[in-house]
């Protein structure tokens, strides 16, 4: 008789924490403004995070070495084009299809992961966020509620 093995779904998952932001803005308007407030450095990444082969997400990075601490912003909302052959009075126009990192949070805008469990999320975080006033509302997100907190790992 041999032994049966499973391995679990979240086998590696180091920990973070997930800020939700509901804004408006650009995100490279966006970005300028949590640099100034929270003394950050989001730079965006050379490559979006591509969930497949049709549909990536611009994305944003600090490494914040002194205080070991990786953070990363990325939309939560992306569009997709396409072109269907018609032959009615809507010929040659453009299609566009809604796609959501976290989809069973489809109405938030922006996540912000922090890579750095001893950090007092509310306080250092959200509170400075919601003092910008282009940010409609910013709050922690619970992680283990999310079914499709995989797409976030590999942030």
């Amino acid at each position: 008789m041999s032994a049966v093995h499973k391995i679990m779904g979240d086998f590696y998952e180091d920990p973070f924490d997930l800020v939700a932001l509901h804004s408006s803005l650009e995100d490279y308007e966006l970005v300028y403004f949590i640099n100034r407030r929270l003394n950050s450095r989001f730079r965006r990444c050379r490559s979006d995070f591509e969930l497949t082969s049709e549909v990536s997400f611009p994305i944003f990075e600090w490494k914040d070495e002194p205080n070991n601490i990786y953070w990363s912003l990325v939309t939560n909302n992306s569009l997709s084009e396409y072109s269907l052959p018609r032959t009615d009075l809507f010929k040659g126009e453009t299609s566009y299809t809604a796609h959501h990192l976290v989809p069973e949070r489809k109405e938030v805008d922006y996540f912000i992961k922090v890579e750095q469990p001893q950090m007092n999320v509310e306080a250092d975080i959200v509170k400075p966020l919601q003092s910008i006033p282009k940010i409609i509302t910013a709050y922690q997100v619970d992680i283990d509620s999310l079914k499709s907190k995989n797409n976030l790992i590999f942030l």
